[in-house]
């Protein structure tokens, strides 16, 4: 996967595929997730426009879809950004999914496959192994796959759909509030002892590997305010000469 949102975009065009909002709404919510598009950036219709080669109606479709899954906010006569959440949101989004989370791998203990099972493993590995070559996009983008794929795997439908919302909401919150300090917020060995704990067929347990995991996550953010301002064409704008 390229590292810019320029290069996939040329890159889409260059093989005739038509840029839609469905496109944008995927580029923008992985940029986010994978944290490398900041909380508070604001997104304007003329710039996300120019970006993707779009008119300023389908960016404006893909922004209220975005907005409909609390990527971004959007108020009447102000230009879109992405979302910032609150301190008091933050703990309550971690409380939420501890609850959700813990309920789902309860549920999945015991119950996946041999191929599911050394999928997730699999994710784990891959994790563990961008993380110790220093690549932390990459990192994260392994760490949400494993958590997207518990949602997916969900016995409970209902749940799963829950745990997939607060996994972004989770993301943005650590985005905003991750300590200026901090190069990862990597957890040595969580994600294996969960799904040992998966393998071993121990819900109560995995429930508790989840609990601790997210408590530790929390307490590694700076729950305190912050402001953000973040220059939307140097991240996403076309390159200069030299570049192209």
């Amino acid at each position: 996967m390229s590292n810019t949102w320029q290069e996939d975009v040329q890159a889409a065009v260059a093989a005739g595929i038509r840029i839609s909002d469905q496109h944008i709404v995927d580029k923008v919510r992985r940029a986010v997730l994978t944290q490398r598009l900041p909380p508070g950036t604001r997104l304007p219709e003329v710039t996300l426009g120019e970006v993707f080669g779009v008119s300023r109606s389908v960016v404006r479709k893909a922004l209220t879809r975005l907005a409909a899954d609390h990527v971004v906010d959007q108020r009447p006569n102000q230009v879109a950004r992405v979302r910032a959440p609150s301190i008091e949101e933050t703990r309550e989004t971690f409380a939420a999914r501890r609850l959700v989370e813990g309920e789902v791998v309860a549920l999945l203990a015991g119950q996946l496959d041999d191929a599911a099972q050394l999928a997730l493993e699999q994710e784990a590995q891959r994790e563990i192994e961008a993380h110790r070559r220093g690549d932390e996009p990459a990192r994260i983008e392994h760490s949400l796959a494993l958590h997207h794929r518990l949602a997916e795997l969900s016995p409970n439908r209902v749940l799963g759909a829950m745990l997939t919302d607060l996994i972004l909401r989770t993301s943005i919150v650590i985005a905003l509030y991750k300590r200026p300090s901090l190069a990862s917020c990597y957890l040595d060995g969580d994600h294996p002892r969960l799904l040992a704990q998966l393998r071993a067929g121990e819900p109560e347990r995995a429930r508790e590997v989840v609990d601790e995991h997210l408590r530790a996550l929390e307490n590694l953010l700076d729950l305190g305010p912050r402001e953000t301002e973040t220059d939307l064409m140097a991240i996403l704008g076309r390159p200069s000469p030299a570049e192209a």
